[in-house]
This record gives structure tokens, C-alpha cells and sequence, in this order.
């Protein structure tokens, strides 16, 4: 399902917005808010939490959870029962999960308990989850808004992995004392990367052209933005999207997710 699928219109502009902020924060410390960002506008949340899940070699069990980032009100967090449901799941994996707390645990918990669902992904003996909680007496998360979450889990959860790469080897390579700060790293920047990564060379109005619909413009926009005919905006995306060997908007911003 492509994210477009689950979505108005109207809310295009926003998500690819957001989600050309959100990539060009990987590694920094306002990922998990430019990700509530993106998120609860569209699926309205209390809550959001990131985690890297390190699993012991049978992987039976978790030697190690790192947290990446949170956002939301402060009181609302994940209970330890929702910990070992996800470690079931993820024992078992074998492609991104979504997951959400069954009705029987939900009860066991009591009515102060916040709701919360998750997402996760996995590589090797690796888990990095997106968990999405809303406060007690808040509706529960609704099938349409699960279904909308896992569309966005192929987006989401490639960066998330991404971010806590780039957060690990910025420990690795900051002194000490200078813990506090983080390197800016500009869309733009991060899309240069990822060209030469792939060794792949585009026009300046093709880049130009790209950069505009990640950050939500539209092709009017772009056209009066660059003073030239919508077919042309159209056409530069077309021979872009070649390069790149993906199709449209969604494709564009599914491989600067890295999918």
C-alpha cells in the first residue's frame, strides 16, 4: 500500500513536508519530534518513543534497549507487559510487524494504562521500534488508523534504523564535552549523499526539482518557483525518477528513506 493510498489529498503537501525535515534529521536530537511532527497531525497521538531492541544470540531474550528519542507528554509511557509482548513478537520475525496490545492485557492493566501500539523492524539480531501511545481514556487506535501506520512503517522504520546508526557512531566520534551538540544536516545535504551513494548524477533542475516535492511543493509551485511551463517541472521529475529508478513522489521519498 502506497502512503498516497491512505491519505486525503490534502495532506500531501504536510506528510512529504515533514518527511523531508524528518530525514534530514536522522542523528540529531529532534528526530523523535520532527517524527510526532509528521505522525500526529494525521494520527492523532499523546506520545511517541523510538528504541533499538539488541537481542542475545538464540534470540530468546533483549541484552540491551537503547532509547533514541521521545516526544509527547512526559507521563505517558510504555508498560514492562507491552515490553515482553514485543519480545515474543520479535523472537519470531521475519518482516516489519505492527503491533497492538490485545483487549485481555489491556483490561489486565487497568483503566489507567496508556494505549499505545508499535511498529518494528529488524536486521540480524536487531530491532528498532516506533511506539505510539495515547493517554488512558483516550480512544483506541482504529483499524483504518493501524492500516495507515503500516503504510508508513515502510518509510519510517528505514530511518529510524538509520537514525540510530548515525546516533551511535556520533557518540563514537564526539568528545565528551561536547555531548550536547549535533551536527546540522540540511535535506539538501543528505540528498547529495545519497546521489553519490548510488552514483548517480542528475541535472540542477532535476535536483531542484526533487528537493521541491520532498518538502511538500506542488508543480505549480515548482514551475513558478524555477519560471518555467508545469510540463517541464513534470518532465524533469520524470527523467529524475529514471535515474533513480522510481515512480513518482512516493517512490521519490521512499529512496531517500533509503527502501
Amino acid at each position: 500500500m502506497n502512503i498516497t493510498d491512505s491519505m486525503q489529498n490534502s495532506h500531501s503537501p504536510h506528510l512529504y513536508f515533514h518527511l523531508g525535515e524528518l530525514i534530514s534529521s536522522t542523528g540529531d536530537d529532534d528526530f523523535a519530534a520532527m517524527m510526532f511532527r509528521l505522525i500526529e497531525p494525521l494520527v492523532p497521538l499523546d506520545g511517541l518513543q523510538l528504541s533499538e531492541w539488541t537481542l542475545d544470540q538464540p534470540q530468546t531474550d533483549a541484552v540491551q534497549i537503547r532509547q533514541l528519542g521521545s516526544q509527547g507528554q512526559a507521563p505517558i509511557t510504555a508498560q514492562p507487559e507491552h515490553q515482553q509482548t514485543l519480545l515474543q513478537h520479535m523472537r519470531v520475525m521475519t518482516e516489519a510487524l505492527l503491533i497492538q496490545p490485545r483487549a485481555p492485557l489491556r483490561r489486565r492493566l487497568g483503566p489507567n494504562a496508556a494505549h499505545h501500539c508499535s511498529l518494528v523492524s529488524h536486521a540480524g539480531n536487531r530491532r528498532w521500534v516506533i511506539t505510539l501511545l495515547r493517554q488512558p481514556g483516550q480512544r483506541l487506535f482504529s483499524l483504518a488508523e493501524l492500516s495507515f501506520l503500516k503504510s508508513l512503517s515502510d518509510t519510517l522504520l528505514p530511518l529510524v534504523e538509520r537514525h540510530a546508526q548515525a546516533s551511535r557512531l556520533c557518540l563514537l566520534r564526539r568528545p565528551e564535552s561536547n555531548a550536547g551538540e549535533q551536527p546540522v544536516r540540511p535535506l539538501r545535504q543528505a540528498f547529495s549523499e545519497r546521489l553519490a551513494l548510488g552514483e548517480i548524477t542528475l541535472s540542477a533542475r532535476e535536483q531542484e526539482v526533487c528537493l521541491g516535492l520532498l518538502t511538500g511543493g506542488t508543480v505549480p509551485q515548482l514551475a513558478e518557483r524555477l519560471k518555467v511551463k508545469n510540463s517541464s517541472v513534470e518532465t524533469y521529475l520524470k527523467r529524475a525518477a529514471a535515474k533513480l529508478g522510481v515512480s513518482g513522489r512516493h517512490g521519490l521519498a521512499r529512496w531517500m528513506a533509503g527502501t
